[in-house]
């Protein structure tokens, strides 16, 4: 007999449905780390209004042609702040649920598996009950 995983809980499932967009990165282009396919995911999430938004990363890739080369003119955790700031001031305004969750390559992250979560002391006060840092891998229950 198939049996469910243990950690998958026996509740009934809410009716009402959610939208949730997932999106992977790297999110610059390959030939800069202007972050204009952010940017567009951005515009996406103000426009849909998703009630979850996963983000996987990498945020900073350590396979960019920039960052191997070391052509990068800040440090490499001031260009991640910067990234996950950005993300947390574009999502905002939707108001949906924010859940960032690390990757092998990202350039400013332990490189260990499995990975913890980012650490974000800057956080603005009005966006930590929305934003999820989690660890990779992880379980997410979504309502």
């Amino acid at each position: 007999f198939p049996q469910k995983p243990p950690f998958f809980p026996q509740n009934s499932f809410s009716p009402e449905q959610r939208m949730v967009l997932v999106a992977c990165g790297p999110f610059t282009p390959s030939d800069s780390v202007a972050f204009e396919p952010l940017s567009d995911l951005l515009e996406v999430v103000a426009r849909d209004r998703p009630d979850v938004c996963v983000l996987f990363g990498p945020f900073l890739d350590a396979k960019h042609e920039q960052v191997e080369s070391c052509q990068l003119l800040s440090p490499f955790s001031d260009v991640f702040r910067l990234c996950l700031g950005t993300i947390i001031e574009g999502t905002r305004s939707a108001g949906c649920q924010l859940v960032l969750v690390p990757s092998l390559r990202d350039v400013s992250h332990d490189f260990v598996y499995p990975q913890p979560p980012f650490p974000f002391p800057d956080l603005p006060k009005e966006d930590r009950a929305r934003v999820l840092l989690v660890p990779e891998p992880c379980t997410l229950d979504i309502d």
